[in-house]
């Protein structure tokens, strides 16, 4: 791969030194270098491919990193980091001890915010332009804001704020018309329409919001974007640019089908075709479960819908909403409105699955509390991607739904083992339940590849026998008990396992059995060891006046950032290896 030009970029003050004519030049190297690398270490393409040109042409003209730049959402930044400083050791991007596939403040001064999750930019940087105008200096703030993260309230609650300030922010809009799925909702209807008031004499909605707009523009003209980021930095006061961008440009399959290649995996950087994977025989992964499941439930009941916010093919809700359209629902960026939908459902009789990866959960959680968990509506949650996720770090790890949902009253709180568990706890809980329940799941595969079995109503809050032995009972919840059923089989221990299956209502009547039959007791969660399973346990214990000693396996006080999910588990203890190596310190 040649990188005549590219290679001569160590900084921005490099990039500055080329006359405006190269920069053309420069965007097909950086696109190049970007599947180059993507196409054998994995991470996300698409979104970065779409803003090549604007991530120069916003580099080019503004004195980053002194004029600050966020961006929303963080996987559009792989050219941002190449171009600052860090092409040398993009190779490493989300490994171990390598870059971050994020934005990270300590990773470098022009990642002025951290951005994982989605619609956070327009906040971070009016707080930044109020900063400066209280401290009175003068510079630009700039929040780049794509895949579809603008339909968010959130972006919509600082859009409002910001309007009637006197903030110098310029919120870019890149619009390509999709997040990881495409985007829906009137908004998006909108904004393929939307033209200035000015040019109209219609109502535009970010000119009604008292925005300077401008656009929309062709995000893959670099000379267009240079002249008016130019016109923008001449500017002061809020306002929004509208850029057309193609997600996935450069790269014709990512064009073609840029769901798939949001994160496409390994692929051919010369032909974009995706390197082929025999999964026929593999188990299937929890989502997929999760999709099949629903859909089998769905076409038993009536009564039951699905609701995701914008992750239809991430939690394999697509496949209800392929066969059902009328009953599934993919709300947008949205997670405290697709909790609330789900509550107003509940209140007329259906039975909604919200299906929401456990980090994004954390950004609804009032609405759990306030308009779920108090009025005791039956809506079922399916956390997908709980526990630790792996490459995509510290700001998508599930780690804390565990404790963050145990402390609310009248919930139900279960976390399945394996397949068959899952389908048999969706099952059971679209029976009637008068109360919510969470079922969290992990990223990934399963173990149990004859895994549709007729279904099979559960015990709430009842725990089942792995292993029975002596002296030393490791208690387990949720998929990380398959790794200990695995351990005790290899080892021929001696031991006992329970697979608690509910962490609320929590099965006392095991736990006593347990205590008085054994000297050690371990619990173990792919979870926060603060607040989770392990402390419920410990407080069990306490208000029984056990004296058995009890060890607590889970994730440690920290935020454990990205790698692969293996090494990830063997940082926190949480791996084979750590628990074989405590089961042999104890019963020696």
């Amino acid at each position: 791969m040649s990188q005549t030009l590219l290679s001569k970029i160590n900084s921005l003050d490099d990039l500055k030194r080329f006359r405006e004519s190269e920069l053309p030049q420069i965007a097909q190297e950086l696109r190049d270098f970007i599947i180059d690398i993507v196409a054998t270490k994995e991470g996300h393409l698409g979104a970065s491919l779409g803003v090549i040109e604007l991530t120069i042409a916003l580099h080019y003209v503004f004195n980053t990193p002194d004029d600050l730049l966020v961006w929303d959402v963080g996987h559009q930044a792989y050219g941002h980091k190449i171009l600052t400083g860090r092409r040398d050791v993009f190779h490493t991007n989300r490994e171990l001890n390598g870059i971050s596939g994020f934005p990270k403040r300590d990773e470098s001064e022009y990642d002025t915010f951290g951005v994982g999750h989605s619609s956070t930019a327009i906040s971070a940087a009016l707080g930044m332009a109020m900063a400066s105008e209280l401290k009175g200096v003068n510079r630009k703030h700039i929040a780049v804001v794509g895949d579809a993260s603008i339909a968010s309230g959130m972006a919509f609650e600082a859009l409002n704020h910001a309007g009637v300030s006197d903030a110098d922010l310029l919120v870019i809009l890149n619009d390509n018309a999709i997040g990881i799925d495409p985007a829906v909702g009137a908004l998006k209807e909108y904004l393929t329409t939307t033209k200035s008031g000015k040019e109209t004499g219609q109502d535009n909605i970010f000119e009604a919001l008292n925005f300077d707009y401008s656009g929309p523009i062709d995000g893959h003209d670099l000379d267009g974007l240079l002249k008016e980021l130019q016109r923008q930095k001449s500017l002061k006061g809020p306002r929004l640019l509208h850029v057309r961008t193609i997600k996935g440009k450069g790269l014709k399959q990512a064009e073609i089908d840029q769901v798939r290649y949001h994160a496409p995996g390994k692929f051919d950087k010369t032909t974009g075709e995706l390197t082929p994977a025999d999964t026929s025989q593999l188990p299937p992964k929890f989502q997929d479960v999760f999709g099949h499941t629903i859909l089998e439930l769905a076409q038993q009941n009536e009564h039951i819908v699905g609701i995701t916010p914008a992750m239809p093919t991430g939690s394999s809700l697509k496949i209800m909403m392929d066969a059902m359209p009328d009953r599934a629902y993919d709300v947008g960026i949205a997670e405290q409105h697709a909790v609330t939908l789900a509550a107003g459902m509940a209140t007329q009789g259906l039975i909604p699955f919200c299906n929401i990866y456990s980090t994004f959960l954390q950004r609804a959680y009032d609405q759990v509390i306030h308009d779920v968990a108090l009025q005791k509506l039956p809506v079922i949650f399916c956390l997908d991607r709980a526990g630790i996720v792996g490459k995509d770090g510290a700001t998508h790890h599930g780690n804390f739904d565990l404790a963050y949902l145990n402390c609310i009253p009248d919930i139900i709180i279960t976390a399945p083992m394996d397949a068959i568990e899952l389908r048999n706890m969706m099952y059971t809980a679209q029976l009637g339940l008068q109360q919510p329940m969470a079922i969290r799941y992990p990223r990934g595969r399963g173990r149990i590849a004859d895994w549709k079995q007729p279904f099979t109503k559960l015990e709430l809050g009842k725990a089942r026998y792995m292993h029975r032995g002596k002296r030393i009972a490791i208690l387990s919840i949720g998929a990380i008990g398959a790794m200990v059923d695995e351990l005790i089989q290899q080892e021929s221990l001696s031991i006992t396992h329970l697979d608690m299956r509910f962490l609320k209502p929590l099965d006392t009547a095991v736990l006593d059995e347990v205590f008085e039959n054994h000297d050690h007791i371990i619990t173990i969660e792919d979870g926060t060891v603060v607040g989770g399973f392990g402390s419920v346990v410990m407080d069990y214990a306490f208000a029984k006046a056990y004296t058995n000693t009890i060890h607590k396996l889970g994730i440690p006080d920290q935020f454990i950032q990205h790698g692969a999910t293996s090494e990830l588990h063997q940082i926190a203890g949480i791996d084979q290896n750590s628990l074989f190596k405590l089961v042999q310190r104890l019963s020696s």
